[in-house]
């Protein structure tokens, strides 16, 4: 992991970041993507589905460099070599949530093996996420009681979080197809609706090709 420092000088996005950390301005995409592909690919392998869309949408971002743009603890801005996933965890006893993490694995058969794992650990009482989450993670959720058209989460204290932030929602079936409400959130400061757009294309081609998690 790396923490590649960018040079304001001759950064060709300097303007649009001064321009949108001053008016600290944010948006959501959300867009439903086709997982019948998807999700049939993962009923014959006996996966589970928050997992698969974990480790799609951490490949998706880590392959471009404007969803790992952000300061890091030294408050210097630049960009991560790679991002990993921190995700919530909803503990169906306490009705709470937890915030855990995994690294990326270039094989989904071992990432959704060590996702079960960690499934395993018990819940630290009166902790809201694991301890050792690294800088270089991006926030992943889902909400799976409810789809929606639109989603979004006001992060006033921190005018500093640049990282995207995904949710998912609840799937449900459409003229024989499933589709999945994919909500992406991002600060206008390091990505532009393009490079949103340009997420969730790519977020629909794994879906469409899952032969990509054997």
């Amino acid at each position: 992991m790396t923490f590649n420092q960018i040079n304001r000088q001759t950064w060709k996005r300097d303007q649009y970041f001064e321009n949108y950390m001053a008016s600290q301005t944010s948006f959501s995409m959300t867009v439903d993507i086709d997982i019948t592909n998807l999700y049939e690919f993962l009923k014959e392998h006996h996966y589970k589905l928050y997992p698969a869309l974990i480790f799609m949408t951490t490949k998706v971002v880590n392959n471009h460099i404007e969803f790992k743009t952000t300061f890091n603890s030294d408050n210097k801005l630049g960009y991560w070599s790679k991002m990993e996933a921190s995700y919530t965890i909803f503990d169906s006893t306490s009705k709470e949530f937890y915030v855990r993490w995994l690294e990326e694995c270039d094989s989904f058969k071992e990432f959704h093996k060590r996702y079960l794992e960690k499934q395993k650990i018990p819940y630290e009482k009166n902790s809201f996420s694991e301890e050792d989450i690294p800088e270089n993670c991006i926030a992943i959720s889902m909400i799976p009681w409810q789809s929606f058209t639109g989603f979004n989460l006001n992060i006033n204290n921190n005018p500093n979080y640049l990282l995207p932030i995904t949710t998912f929602g609840k799937y449900y079936i459409r003229e024989n197809k499933r589709w999945l409400p994919v909500s992406i959130q991002v600060h206008h400061a390091v990505c532009d609706g393009y490079h949103a757009s340009l997420f969730i294309e790519e977020l629909q081609q794994l879906a469409n090709n899952p032969q990509h998690l054997k």
